[in-house]
């Protein structure tokens, strides 16, 4: 500890405020922005250990089903059958097992029907506005298609037999959404029951009631009576998972949250139309019964093919259109190791393939696919399976290899969802008077983009299995997270909607919650699951950890979790474990609350070395008197050319009008010299050096507005032009979280003229008027929404408008009169 201290004057460059006094904590109102996690967190245990991966004694359920089904094409109606093998890996006896009905959704008294409000925030679906203290309530058209859809079709499962392996009928009980099933025996552990449940439902047509799943009528067709498009998910009785964490997953299905699920092996036929073209979960298991031998051998050709090869091409699907079939074919597929199964099946489908080749042992060759109708055109054709492949090149390279043998996407009236080797994806083309099929770029952008995300989603969560009920942003924010990585190796003009810029409205905002808030009772789903974790995620990456540190603790996250079940507290503990940092104040602070980033740089002062030697600090104050502004009066005296008394009468003057009160003595002097004498040889040294070296103290006050602790990023400017980066970490707020002072040193050469915080925009700071110092002119919100408005046109179909003909002026003048009339 130093005994002796050398005084430094401070020399303020500005003061806006000050900071300081909410450095000393006022009685009582401390909050530890960096108190450990764990204390929040599920305690470790012998399945989830404290590194936040599988404990020694990790289990989890499988379920297998074999599954017989039938798409009746006009009454668009499912009959099916299955056999359930239900195996019992946990360490309890159970006497019951719940089934998931999500079709009951979709009936007049489900839990989802009779709790849907009347507009307000957060529905989905067709739109209706609430009352207000100036508008009277409004019920759109689509909200009038919906409830008319559902008053005209019985919907919900109807469920005609649950039966044992030996053909009894099994006690059961339908709970909304849920059904029960009791065990006449009791299953213990390491045991499995079979059992069955024969089944039927009306599909929903997804256009009226906005669902997961449904069919898409096309009246235009040239068939008679038009035709469908079939995407079916979400379709069969499913068992609710069985968990270390929470047992059993019955939680109602309202319709936001999805599910979670069991691994298990699938055996499914489907019977459709004999015209129709069927994708599906799993590998096909009958190509010879249900395509051409030149459909085998374009699919064969594809496999090694540069581009995309047409199994079906757009020829064969519009003379596929015209004529319907009353045959049926049954497609067989076989799926291991999934969590879900989903389909799709029209005779309006064209289907193209490329072969992606990933190398390694377990599936060295995966089928990208696309199945789309005319519709779909070219935007299909150019972008579908391409974005397909380069989403499996991305995501494998921060997880796993691909381990399925196909990754399809297929073009219905769902705008976006996922399954196991299945995406559905909504953006298509516009028919033109001319014939033509054209594209926004707002569309290719889309198509993109959705593919790149739900393909993304066969990793998380269908493989990473994350409980998609609790936590949405488990799958939904990391995966949009890697969405936006893919897309910028894509193309990074493509706003991706995942930078840190991209959050800052939503966290200032009064409609936030707790990112980690259960997903129904979630406000704004979509910045809340999707765009604030990734945000946080792209931070943790780019700014804390750094891609080196970040990669690796998310590649084990992956590879440790691959068909298992993972919490929100084994991601949190992976990602510190694998990378060696301590990131619970991240966390607490991004997923736990609602704070948001706002840090203020209020003031900064220029200090300056007191070095004791009188003849270098009274020239020193000397000077700095100098420097001050000249008074108004003296400056106009001298203007009008006043004499000073003292220069008219020169025999008044005295020793002081030579010698100014910064004179130096050799009393000073001497006194120095004492100083000097008392120095210990090192202090000695340290003071020498650093006279000598007559370095800038700056001490920059920085004011925590927004509560969300984050590391102070700075870009330093200087007299010669010079810039600097310094990053200073979170941890700084450790003992002062609402404000902190921090001492930045500089060369005598190197004088500071401006600082920035966060100069690119990387922490999520909700207010950049108060990052630079001295402080900017911001463009007003009007201005800068003005400017976009008139910039940023993303709807126009430049593809169509570019056709258009440059008219004369009188013919612009023309159309003008007829607009008026």
């Amino acid at each position: 500890m130093f005994k002796k201290f050398i005084t430094i004057a401070v020399l303020s460059l500005a003061t806006i405020g000050s900071a300081n006094a909410a450095i000393n904590q006022t009685k009582g109102d401390f909050e530890d922005k960096f108190r450990q996690l764990d204390e929040s967190l599920p305690t470790p245990n012998v399945y989830r250990n404290a590194a936040g991966e599988p404990g020694h004694e990790y289990w989890q359920q499988q379920v297998d089903y074999k599954i017989k089904a039938k798409l009746d094409e006009e009454k668009r109606r499912i009959e099916a059958s299955q056999e359930i093998t239900y195996h019992n890996n946990s360490p309890d006896t159970l006497k019951y097992l719940w089934v998931q009905l999500d079709q009951n959704k979709f009936r007049h008294d489900s839990m989802s029907a009779m709790t849907t409000t009347f507009g307000g925030i957060g529905n989905r679906g067709p739109a209706t506005s609430t009352a207000s203290s100036s508008k009277p309530a409004q019920m759109s058209l689509g909200a009038l298609r919906r409830q008319q859809f559902t008053d005209d079709n019985v919907l919900g499962y109807d469920i005609q037999a649950v039966k044992d392996n030996k053909g009894k009928n099994l006690k059961h009980t339908v709970v909304g959404t849920n059904m029960r099933i009791d065990l006449p025996v009791h299953l213990k552990p390491g045991k499995k029951v079979e059992f069955s449940i024969n089944y039927a439902f009306n599909i929903v047509e997804e256009d009226a009631v906005s669902a997961r799943s449904g069919y898409e009528h096309f009246p235009d067709d040239e068939r008679v009576g038009g035709n469908d498009i079939f995407l079916l998910a979400q379709w069969f009785p499913r068992l609710h998972a069985y968990t270390d964490y929470e047992a059993w997953t019955n939680k109602e299905f309202i319709g936001r949250g999805e599910f979670t699920l069991e691994f298990g092996n699938y055996d499914v036929e489907l019977t459709v139309p004999a015209d129709h073209i069927v994708s599906s979960t799993g590998a096909l298991q009958n190509p010879k019964s249900v395509l051409t031998a030149t459909q085998r051998k374009r699919l064969k050709e594809a496999e090694k093919a540069d581009r995309i090869v047409f199994v079906v091409t757009e020829e064969e699907a519009l003379e596929n259109e015209k004529e319907g079939s009353n045959k049926s074919k049954t497609w067989k597929f076989r799926a291991e190791n999934v969590r879900d199964f989903a389909w799709a099946s029209s005779r309006k489908f064209m289907w193209d393939a490329r072969g992606h080749q990933q190398g390694g042992a377990d599936q060295p060759l995966v089928m990208a696919m696309s199945f789309y109708p005319k519709e779909g055109g070219d935007l299909w054709k150019k972008y579908s399976t391409e974005a397909v492949i380069q989403t499996l090149e991305v995501y494998s390279r921060f997880s796993f290899d691909y381990p399925y043998p196909v990754a399809q996407s297929v073009n219905g009236p769902v705008g976006g969802m996922e399954y196991p080797m299945i995406t559905f994806n909504g953006p298509r083309t516009e028919l033109q008077d001319d014939g033509s099929r054209t594209y926004s770029q707002a569309e290719k952008r889309f198509l993109i983009g959705v593919v790149i995300h739900e393909v993304g989603h066969i990793y998380f969560p269908m493989i990473v299995n994350s409980d998609e009920r609790q936590w949405t942003w488990m799958d939904e924010g990391l995966n949009s997270f890697l969405d936006g990585v893919a897309g910028r190796e894509w193309d990074p003009t493509i706003p991706w909607g995942v930078e840190p810029r991209d959050i800052v409205s939503y966290m200032k905002s009064s409609t936030q919650v707790p990112i980690m808030t259960q997903s129904d009772s979630v406000l704004r789903l979509g910045p809340n699951a999707y765009t604030k974790p990734a945000a946080a995620l792209n931070i943790l990456r780019e700014t804390i950890l750094g891609r080196e540190l970040f990669d690796f603790a998310f590649k084990e996250y992956a590879q440790r979790w691959k068909y298992k079940r993972p919490t929100p507290s084994d991601f949190f503990r992976t990602m510190e474990e694998a990378s060696g940092v301590d990131l619970d104040w991240f966390w607490r602070g991004w997923f736990y609350s609602t704070d948001h980033v706002d840090i203020s740089l209020d003031k900064i002062s220029k200090l300056r070395l007191d070095t004791k030697n009188p003849d270098i600090d009274f020239d020193r104050l000397r000077q700095e008197e100098l420097d001050k502004p000249m008074s108004l009066t003296d400056e106009r005296n001298k203007a009008e050319g006043q004499d000073l008394w003292v220069e008219r009468f020169s025999d008044i003057t005295d020793f002081y009008d030579e010698n100014d009160r910064f004179t130096v003595t050799n009393k000073e002097r001497n006194k120095y010299k004492k100083f000097l004498k008392k120095l210990k040889p090192w202090e000695k040294t340290a003071l020498e050096r650093a006279v000598k070296e007559d370095k800038n103290y700056y001490v920059l006050e920085f004011s925590n507005k927004g509560g969300l602790v984050m590391p102070i990023i700075m870009e330093l400017t200087f007299a010669d032009g010079s810039t600097e980066n310094q990053y200073i970490p979170a941890e700084i707020w450790r003992r002062t979280p609402k404000a902190v002072n921090k001492m930045i040193i500089t060369d005598k050469n190197k004088e500071l003229v401006s600082v920035t915080v966060d100069p690119r925009w990387e922490t999520a700071d909700v207010d950049v008027s108060n990052n630079h110092y001295p402080r900017k002119i911001i463009p007003s919100r009007i201005e800068a929404y003005k400017r976009k408005k008139s910039t940023r046109k993303v709807s126009r179909d430049i593809m169509q408008d570019i056709k258009t003909e440059l008219k004369e002026d009188k013919d612009i003048k023309k159309d003008d009169q007829n607009n008026d009339e």
